[in-house]
């Protein structure tokens, strides 16, 4: 066991010299009850027009089935925090997360470094880095490696950061899980280190949904979720929710803005995620008027150009017309 926890260290300290802000480690291992909930979730068709969801069911709840030979499953967080955030009143909004540059290759090649810096260190081994590019239930695996709890917005909440964060995974058959601050009863099968839920009574995340996504604690109706309208919907907005969008063209941090763990949020300090002059002094004609060049060009490289000028053309106009 000794070992193990030499290795977890030396791998906790490689992950904060890469720039991630933390790191723990789980055993590969089934997710049983959060594949009981997905189930359900999706029998209840919560997961909207995001069919891929019923892809490759059991690929998404136990990692073997993604990395033969699977032993630990080794989760970071990288916070993506904003010192400047949209302040002008009234104008199209933008999720944090999209800030800046797009997180996804960003987060991968610091994993694949960090696999490179164990196979330097331990020998021969492999891995498989995930930042929202597999089926792999990031927040779940987060949670189990100790690094926050999944609260009542369905969002990890990390003790240190809040839930402005980004998560990403190294699945690898190097053997470091170590078992220690379970749960009393809990044996140490699914879970290894999990963080206490700090959420108690609060309910300001599910108060503050203008669309009443957050149907019940730990719950989200991605039918009714203005990220998922404003993004992953293909046809049109539902008139049902005009004048409940309440400005987001992209994506919606209302259920975070309001969580008190983020009310001492941490200020990130990835060059990547600098919020752009442009982005912050933009207004509503400013957002209007502008051209798919225009929108090529200031958003080359961010989770914005996924999108594509056309998907958000389509809200601006939805909000405005």
């Amino acid at each position: 066991m000794a070992g193990k926890t030499a290795y977890a260290e030396k791998i906790k300290s490689f992950a904060l010299q890469l720039g991630f802000d933390d790191c723990g480690i789980s055993k590969a291992a089934i997710l049983a009850d959060d594949s009981r909930r997905l189930e359900r979730w999706l029998e209840q068709d919560m997961h909207a027009g995001m069919k891929y969801m019923e892809n490759h069911f059991v690929k998404r709840t136990d990692p073997r089935e993604l990395v033969p030979g699977a032993r630990s499953v080794i989760s970071v967080l990288l916070n993506y925090y904003p010192g400047k955030v949209q302040e002008r009143e009234n104008t199209p909004r933008v999720s944090k997360y999209a800030y800046g540059k797009d997180y996804h290759q960003l987060i991968k090649e610091k994993l694949k470094k960090l696999l490179q810096l164990m196979q330097s260190e331990f020998g021969n081994i492999r891995g498989r880095a995930f930042v929202d590019s597999a089926p792999v239930l990031d927040r779940a695996w987060a949670a189990r490696s100790g690094l926050g709890w999944i609260g009542k917005n369905s969002m990890l909440i990390s003790k240190k950061y809040g839930s402005f964060v980004f998560i990403g995974e190294l699945i690898t058959d190097l053997n470091i899980a170590t078992r220690k601050n379970l749960p009393e009863g809990n044996t140490g099968d699914n879970i290894e280190s999990v963080a206490k839920d700090y959420c108690g009574s609060c309910t300001r995340c599910i108060d503050a949904c203008p669309t009443g996504a957050i149907t019940r604690p730990y719950l989200i109706d991605s039918r009714k979720c203005i990220s998922y309208l404003s993004i992953e919907e293909k046809g049109d907005i539902p008139v049902s929710f005009k004048d409940k969008l309440n400005n987001w063209i992209f994506g919606c941090d209302i259920c975070q803005d309001v969580c008190p763990w983020n009310n001492k949020a941490v200020i990130h300090s990835t060059e990547e995620f600098r919020t752009g002059a442009e982005l912050q002094d933009m207004d509503k004609e400013d957002w209007q008027g502008m051209s798919r060049g225009e929108f090529d060009k200031l958003f080359a490289g961010s989770a914005l150009q996924r999108a594509g000028y056309d998907k958000i053309k389509r809200n601006l106009d939805f909000l405005y017309s």
